[in-house]
Parts: C-alpha cells; sequence; structure tokens
C-alpha cells in the first residue's frame, strides 16, 4: 500500500505526494552517478526482477514526514571506483533531487553499498588481446 504525505492545503485543494514517488526521484538520483553499477532491492528485489517486474524504487526505502525525510539507498559499485567518493556524489544528488522536486529536507541519505561488479567491456577487451596475441590458423590446401 502506498502511503500519500500532505505538503500543503490551498484555497484549491491539498497537495499530495506519493512515498514512492520519493523513492522513485531517489533511486534515479542515484543511477546518475558515475560509478553505481545499479540498484540492489536485496533477494525479494532480485527475484521480482527475474519475473519481470521492473521497480524504479528498487534498492530505496524513505521515511518521510510533513517537512523532512530520510533515505537509505542500496547500491551495487562498480568494480575500481573509489566507493567514498561515490556514495558522497550519491547523498550529494538525492538531496539536490529530493529538495527541488518535492520542497522536503532531506536530513539523511544513508548509501549501503551492498556489491561490485566488474565492467563487462574490460572482460571482453581482455579476450580480444588474448586473441590478437595468438597466430592465425593457417590451413595449407
Amino acid at each position: 500500500m502506498t502511503m500519500n504525505t500532505e505538503f500543503s492545503s490551498t484555497d484549491m485543494g491539498n497537495i499530495r505526494i506519493a512515498n514512492e514517488v520519493i523513492e522513485i526521484i531517489a533511486g534515479l538520483a542515484a543511477t546518475e552517478v558515475v560509478g553505481v553499477a545499479g540498484m540492489s532491492g536485496g533477494v525479494a528485489g532480485g527475484i521480482a526482477e527475474l519475473l519481470g517486474r521492473k521497480n524504479l524504487s528498487k534498492g530505496v526505502k524513505v521515511e518521510v514526514g510533513q517537512k523532512q525525510c530520510a533515505v537509505d539507498v542500496s547500491i551495487v559499485a562498480d568494480y575500481g571506483v573509489r566507493i567514498p567518493e561515490v556514495a558522497g556524489e550519491i547523498q550529494d544528488n538525492v538531496k539536490r533531487a529530493i529538495e527541488s522536486m518535492t520542497g522536503l529536507e532531506v536530513i539523511e541519505v544513508n548509501v549501503h553499498v551492498l556489491g561490485v561488479t566488474f565492467n563487462k567491456p574490460v572482460v571482453e577487451e581482455v579476450i580480444k588481446d588474448e586473441e590478437l596475441q595468438q597466430p592465425p590458423n593457417h590451413r595449407v590446401l
């Protein structure tokens, strides 16, 4: 069940933003950071993804009050990046995105690094280099 947070009342009515909207904003902001291979939703998130249900708020949990929110982001980092720097950039990007889009004050962004992944093009490049070093197979007719 999606919870809504009421931010303000106007003469025309109330303004409410679903918590899932804030989770999606945070997830997208986190994946924009260089060095983030993807979001990690744990075992349940992986099963849902295997079943074909892609969730844009995967790996994100928010606690929302009337004017403030706290965010937990779980990511998988690229191998070779400086994880503390990437985590700091995630915190800045998530905070900026939520505050500019919703007007909520973000009091904390906790980054949980749950894994490291290897970049596939690097592995493929190594294989190609090894193939180039081997002499070509020639057949004499």
